[in-house]
């Protein structure tokens, strides 16, 4: 194939450079043939020539975890590798030829005759890497933004499932529960009582249940406890005593509980009696359950509002920052909880309210605080502490973990920085704490050493 101006003038973005210009480029320039299957480059390889495909496609890929994923394809008059101005050196990924191709190559060792003399070609390329720098930081942060969504996703998951199966397992025992209660029922309106001997049945029952004690037994004293009263009751004729006693000492019921229900009843109708009661404390233990759990949900589907502000128009509003952290913490509690990891909140009272868009805010705490978890080993301890400094709000993320480097400090907000493994991280997350930050005319500091790395921001007040 024979490579003219006129060729050339099929790609679109150098169509309008000067004759002359694309005759330069033609003569500073070798074929290559790259076989269907074969790499056009390779990971590891010096970015040091620009291609300009004439014939063909291939597919730049980027290995992460073992697999390999496409993140752009270069059609015929397309333009990449290196161009002029641009800092990249070192490929990261290959580009594997999936038709045969045919491309024009410009060693990067013209670009300084190209720059200095030919003007209008090295518009239109320095036009081409902007355009490509810009896209390729829109689909990374808007992957970053996924892989955050998945974590949070996967911790909503993790946290809901404990909650929902709590009460799909209380729901069954109850259902099982509620089966005995017409046998139970036959035989305790069998028994003739006097009406004050129901009403001090009833006084004690409804007492455990309108004020139920808080429950602070250690293990020793309770096993101790159900095995006495577990004794007492068999002495007292109550058949299966073992299975009574657990629910008893839930409600605090020890033997001098009892023992008020022994004296109110006869010694005939004392096991009957005695078994409604734990039928009853059974039941309203299982509701109980049943109750928690679902508040427990409610109030994790409050934090997920609260977190990505779903109740508000998408405008600056006057909030309070420990909320959005508290719902934050939320979102990460799992991870936390796998780490073992300490949270220390060190909350100013009467905090001002900033005006902010605080789901983007809210964003600029999960990286954060989802970056300080990771920085952890087992047994951590995070501190996170907010109070008034001056005209500003100042926020501390603080964790133990074993630090940044020095060399990295200066390198940690720029863009696609990153210190994890390939698939794990995009470096695009505290470019984009800065930025949100930035935004709301707020400062953020990173100060770090073994066992200490601290995260300031600055929110104006005003």
């Amino acid at each position: 194939m024979e490579v003219t101006p006129k060729v050339l003038r099929n790609v679109s973005v150098i169509s309008e450079v000067p004759e002359d210009q694309l005759q330069w480029l033609i003569d500073q320039s070798t074929l290559l043939k790259v076989p269907v299957g074969d790499f056009v480059f390779s990971r590891g390889d010096a970015i040091d020539r620009l291609f300009v495909l004439l014939e063909g496609t291939y597919e730049i890929k980027v290995e992460r975890n073992g697999h390999y994923k496409q993140i752009a394809v270069i059609r015929t008059n397309e333009i990449s590798g290196a161009l002029p101005f641009s800092r990249a050196t070192t490929s990261v990924g290959y580009g594997e030829a999936i038709e045969d191709s045919l491309l024009l190559t410009l060693p990067k060792t013209a670009f300084k005759e190209m720059t200095s003399q030919h003007f209008e070609l090295t518009e239109a390329l320095v036009h081409v890497m902007t355009s490509r720098t810009r896209e390729f930081a829109k689909r990374n942060l808007q992957e970053e933004k996924m892989m955050a969504l998945g974590k949070l996703s996967a911790g909503l998951a993790h946290e809901l499932n404990n909650p929902a199966s709590a009460m799909a397992r209380s729901a069954v025992e109850l259902k099982k529960h509620l089966g005995h209660v017409p046998e139970k029922f036959k035989r305790i309106i069998s028994i003739k009582a006097a009406p004050e001997e129901i009403d001090r049945i009833n006084d004690t029952l409804f007492e455990k249940l309108n004020r139920p004690q808080e429950n602070n037994m250690g293990l020793l004293e309770r096993t101790e406890k159900e095995d006495a009263l577990e004794e007492w009751l068999a002495e007292q004729g109550v058949e299966n005593a073992y299975e009574l006693t657990e629910t008893f000492l839930d409600f605090c019921m020890d033997i001098e509980q009892v023992e008020k229900i022994r004296a109110a009843t006869t010694p005939v109708s004392f096991p009957t009696a005695i078994e409604w009661i734990e039928n009853v404390l059974t039941t309203e233990k299982m509701v109980g359950e049943i109750q928690e759990a679902a508040e427990r949900i409610a109030a994790l589907v409050s934090s997920v509002k609260r977190y990505t502000h779903m109740d508000s128009a998408p405008e600056k509003n006057a909030v309070d920052i420990r909320v959005g952290i508290k719902s934050t913490l939320t979102m990460l509690n799992h991870k936390l909880k796998r780490k073992g990891i300490e949270v220390e909140k060190v909350f100013e009272e009467a905090l001002p309210e900033p005006k902010m868009m605080v789901s983007e805010i809210n964003q600029v705490w999960t990286n954060l605080i989802d970056n300080a978890i990771d920085a952890m080993d087992t047994n951590g301890k995070l501190t996170i502490k907010v109070h008034r400094d001056g005209a500003f709000v100042k926020t501390e993320v603080i964790d133990n973990g074993k630090g940044i480097p020095a060399e990295n400090l200066n390198a940690v907000f720029d863009p696609f920085f990153t210190t994890k493994a390939i698939g794990e991280g995009t470096g695009m997350g505290l470019e984009v704490v800065q930025r949100i930050v930035q935004q709301h005319n707020g400062d953020i500091k990173v100060s770090s050493r073994p066992g200490e790395t601290n995260f300031t921001v600055c929110l104006p007040i005003d």
